[in-house]
């Protein structure tokens, strides 16, 4: 019959569902008091603490221990078969599995559900629906005292954390009119918990019942506001603000304030602020911008807006004062260009900038949302626990800039614009005139240097002429230092002269676009082509070689022209050899190029055919390994000179953000051939920024083109490209599908070296579903056949896969000899990537062996390698696999912090199964920590998504290790189902060690009394 505890209510001892005898109230909590411990030591001290709080009788051990015989009595007479309490040096210990206790049953569901929240929300919920129903009153009902005190405020605490989890997961789900009566009950007793609050209001809003919503977050603004000050109450304000500015529910959640919000390990702070200059004038502005940011305190940012007219200088304003008050925000500083001016962007659409904070932010390679509503909540999901200062430049309105506000964050936003924003919750504006007179020479005599060119009174007239605009004022310093032989007086005249046209100035915009004329009228033919063609790049960085291919003129040329326009102050060089158009010079240049719309097609396509080029050229290098099919020659487009694998991996990530806009212009633009082909060359290069499940529409296209065509062997590259992408969402059935297509095509043509890359691409679905048996055969056959090509890296890569396999078939001796062989192979021809994959195999063969000192020291050359390289899954699976040796070696808190990291990284990638491993790894290290109860969830969590993906040896893993820390907490029911079941998966799968640890540990538990592993 089922036995139970309950602590909810009255404490009981429960068997089939009937109440047994307890005796008088002290003896209700002496049984309380074990069972909150279960299956862990009470000392007698916390005993009597417990049950008598700090005034116990002078005879308390001696009554203590008349309630302890009471409690044995009722636990016998209630079931023969009871949970026995043993007495040791000074304490107790019931010897109970802690789930038969209602209350730690309820906590593990919750923590486990937490812990799942995220992967598997379906399971999440179903984990809060079984905590529910683990609860059957007020704890320790009818016992008084400090620790029964203390036990009801810890369920309280968890009971409210498990509404707001249910509420977040529902909320999540768009369910937002279910999760107002999970959270409507806890507001009244909670009534200044601004995080319950705030997802309360965003639920009643979600749900259609916006008034009352914002009388909610009004009374509790107030209520807050009275309790601890003017400075209370901030988040809750945002949300309402949020609400009457009609901001759909969806967007306005990410503005909730989380409850503890926890810095995470190694997460990068962003900071693309361009650099500082020295600096001339705007000091009250510059006062006055610092001090509304100041405003914001450290729980809520701020809102500025700097506005005034066209080359103002509200930007430069904006970024010296972002390099003034650096120390303030240590989370980082971004900079995003909203081009509200740009001919060639979206007035008002803030996708683009979404996504261009989200890329600035990181982690790099995350899924982004294609859905405005969905950035905008990702967005501010990130930015909620974070002290940065976001700088938005050149806004076109008010509801272009409301979606990219961080919502109830401690972020600061400074929003530039040459119109007056209205209608920005709680902004604050500062408005810029043009530079006063003494201010305006002071800064063209810093621009113009030393050289003593000019006089006072010279330069005077000219920033006169220039209506003493910051742009023109600079444009005009340059126009004199571009000229060697010219005076200050030399461009007075031209300034001046009816033929000159700086003189329009003073009218405003208009006039700006004159001073580009004038420039532009300057440059040579070659120079004005340039200048017209770099307006089409769709990147805000590009280099020589690109604007080659939009010119169709020589590099050499090329590189001349660019070199002029940096002298004319037309163009900026950010960085060596990258180069940047200011956004209204590219309005100017792009008004000329529309007027050329055929040579403009021409330009974008021979663009798309450069970076295309390009990047097959670098990924060669980088992943020579691959089974490739080639593009279509053009023998008119100039390539950069990469010649090793280092110069090709930063030529990647350097052009990482051009080549995923080229991609998307090829896909909206390009034929399906040359579609099919850019996809292909990109494989790689999506899969390092873990972006290749994104472009999975793109991949079948690139299938279904080749199939169209007949061209079988382009078709099988297209299918295993396909596989990687689900291998790396953990869909492992429809990776081998893919695999096994490629395999029939590359069989049917006879190719032998594309038969051995599809059988090597089948073994890795088979592999990550425990099929060690034909992955050990399939890759035996391949390897006799790629020694026979003498194909050293393809032998090498096939020896790492085929010891992987002798590891988890325990063939530890054959492993290590593969693992050697391959290391030796990839040394020979100096392939990094493989050097470090296989000093990560022979860690693992040393941590299975027990040598976890070579392990550690292998693991950590391993990493210095893989740093060197932008993959960020290889380097995050590296430290996750170092983890594991530190915790053998007993350094926990080390392998703690990197599993957390780890775990980061795999959940932005959406890898599901190094995800489960991950979670594992906590799991072990709190384990290995002595903090069992803390891993158990994770261990489950861990199991439930490996069983999901059907990645058999996880299964194998993690039901283990949650069957260990399971017996740590008295939890023996659970600990023998998950041994059973690492057992048979590890019998089903071929894995003999795993087998044989599983059924030594059942032997060991099923030895222990009947009584004492009693669940």
């Amino acid at each position: 019959m089922e036995f139970e505890i309950r602590l909810s209510g009255s404490v009981e001892v429960r068997v089939g569902g009937r109440a047994g005898p307890l005796g008088p109230t002290k003896s209700r909590a002496a049984l309380a008091a074990l069972a909150w411990d279960a299956g862990r030591s009470v000392s007698v001290d916390s005993l009597v603490h417990r049950i008598w709080d700090d005034h116990p009788p002078a005879t308390a051990r001696e009554t203590l221990h008349t309630h302890i015989s009471r409690v044995r009595r009722a636990l016998r007479t209630a079931d023969p078969d009871a949970p026995t309490i043993t007495s040791r040096t000074n304490s107790y210990v019931l010897h109970v599995d802690p789930d038969r206790v209602d209350l730690r049953a309820y906590t593990s569901c919750v923590e486990q559900a937490r812990a799942l929240k995220g992967s598997d929300d379906d399971a999440a919920l179903q984990l809060l629906e079984r905590a529910d129903a683990h609860r059957y009153g007020e704890p320790l009902a009818g016992i008084s005292g400090s620790w029964p005190d203390h036990l009801r405020a810890t369920v309280g605490e968890t009971a409210l954390i498990a509404a707001m989890t249910r509420a977040e997961l529902l909320m999540n789900a768009g369910r937002f009119t279910e999760a107002v009566p999970v959270l409507a009950p806890l507001a009244p007793e909670h009534p200044v918990d601004e995080a319950l609050v705030g997802l309360l209001a965003v639920a009643l809003h979600g749900g259609g019942r916006t008034a009352e919503a914002t009388k909610l977050l009004q009374r509790t603004r107030q209520r807050v506001i009275r309790d601890i000050g003017l400075d209370g109450g901030r988040r809750l304000h945002r949300i309402q603000e949020g609400i009457l500015a009609g901001t759909p529910a969806g967007a306005l959640y990410g503005q909730g304030p989380r409850r503890r919000p926890t810095a995470r390990p190694g997460r990068p702070v962003p900071d693309n602020l361009p650099r500082d200059v020295p600096w001339i004038g705007r000091r009250e502005e510059l006062r006055r911008l610092t001090s509304a940011l100041s405003e914001g305190g450290g729980e809520s940012g701020a809102v500025v807006t700097v506005e005034g007219m066209g080359g103002v200088g509200k930007s430069a304003l904006a970024v010296h004062c972002g390099h003034e008050v650096a120390d303030r925000y240590p989370d980082g500083r971004c900079f995003v260009r909203l081009g509200g001016h740009a001919a060639d962007r979206t007035a008002g659409a803030p996708d683009r900038a979404l996504t261009t904070l989200l890329r600035v932010l990181g982690p790099e390679g995350r899924e982004l949302p294609q859905d405005t509503e969905e950035l905008t909540a990702m967005w501010r999901s990130l930015a909620r626990d974070r002290r940065m200062l976001v700088i938005l430049d050149d806004a076109v309105c008010s509801e272009q800039v409301r979606q990219l506000l961080p919502g109830a964050s401690p972020t600061s936003v400074v929003v530039t614009s040459r119109r007056r924003l209205t209608g920005l919750p709680g902004a604050r504006s500062i408005s810029l005139d043009v530079l006063p007179s003494d201010d305006a020479i002071a800064l063209f005599e810093r621009r113009l240097g030393a050289g003593g060119r000019s006089r006072t009174a010279e330069i005077a007239d000219i920033v006169r002429v220039c209506g003493h605009l910051p742009l023109a004022v600079e444009i005009a310093a340059s126009r004199l230092l571009a000229r060697s032989s010219w005076t200050a007086a030399d461009l007075l005249r031209q300034l001046t002269a009816g033929a000159g046209g700086l003189d329009e100035l003073r009218d405003g915009e208009r006039t700006l676009e004159h001073v580009f004329a004038l420039s532009y009228r300057a440059l040579t033919a070659e120079q004005q082509l340039v200048f017209r063609r770099i307006s089409l790049h769709a990147g805000m960085e590009f280099g020589p070689h690109a604007v080659a291919a939009l010119t169709g003129l020589p590099l050499a040329a090329t590189e001349r022209a660019l070199e002029q326009l940096l002298t004319q102050h037309l163009l900026s060089e950010p960085a060596p050899h990258r180069f940047t158009l200011h956004d209204l010079l590219r309005t100017y240049a792009r008004s000329l190029s529309d007027a050329e719309e055929t040579e403009s097609r021409a330009a974008m396509a021979r663009l798309a055919t450069f970076y295309m080029g390009a990047a097959d050229r670098a990924d060669r290098l980088v992943h020579p390994y691959r089974s490739r099919t080639s593009l279509d020659a053009d023998d008119f487009i100039t390539l950069p000179e990469i010649n090793d694998v280092h110069a090709a991996e930063q030529w990647l990530l350097t052009e990482s953000g051009n080549l995923s806009d080229t991609l998307e212009w090829i896909s909206r633009q390009g034929s399906e051939r040359q579609l099919a082909l850019s996809v292909h060359v990109l494989t790689e290069f999506l899969d390092t920024r873990g972006r290749l499940t994104t472009t999975e529409t793109l991949l079948r296209r690139a299938v279904a083109h080749w199939a169209a065509t007949g061209d079988r062997k382009a078709q099988a590259r297209a299918l295993l490209d396909l596989g990687v992408a689900h291998s790396h969402r953990s869909r492992y059935d429809e990776a081998i599908s893919a695999a096994r297509e490629a395999l029939e095509l590359a069989r049917a043509l006879g190719d032998s070296e594309l038969e051995c890359e599809c059988v090597n691409q089948l073994c890795i679905p088979l592999w990550q579903t425990g099929q060690y048996g034909l992955v050990q055969a399939l890759q035996e056959q391949i390897l006799d056949s790629r020694m026979q090509m003498k194909n050293g890296l393809q032998a090498a890569r096939s020896y790492n896969i085929l010891g992987s396999t002798y590891l988890s078939l325990a063939k530890n001796d054959a492993a290590l000899t593969c693992f050697n062989s391959a290391l030796s192979e990839f040394t020979a021809i100096g392939h990094e990537r493989g050097i470090f994959v296989s000093l990560n195999n022979l860690a693992e063969v040393s941590t299975r062996t027990g040598d976890l000192g070579f392990a550690e020291i292998a693991y950590r050359k391993a990493i210095s390698l893989a740093t060197q390289r932008s993959d960020r899954r290889e380097q995050a699976t590296l430290q996750m696999n170092l983890a594991n040796a530190l915790i053998g070696l007993g350094q926990t808190e080390e392998a703690l912090t990197l599993s957390q990291g780890s775990l980061e990284v795999f959940r932005a990638m959406a890898d599901r199964r190094r995800e489960a491993l991950a979670l594992n790894r906590i799991g072990k290290a709190h384990r290995a920590a002595g903090r069992s109860e803390q891993a158990v969830p994770l261990h489950v969590a861990a199991l439930t998504l490996a069983r999901r993906i059907n990645a058999a040896g996880e299964v194998v893993d993690t039901a283990y290790d949650a069957a260990l820390a399971e017996l740590d907490t008295g939890r023996a029911a659970q600990a023998m189902a998950h041994l059973e079941e690492s057992l048979a998966m590890s019998k089903q799968i071929g894995a003999p060690a795993e087998a044989a640890r599983a059924s030594r540990t059942l032997a060991t538990l099923r030895a222990v009394p009947r009584q004492q592993q009693r669940g």
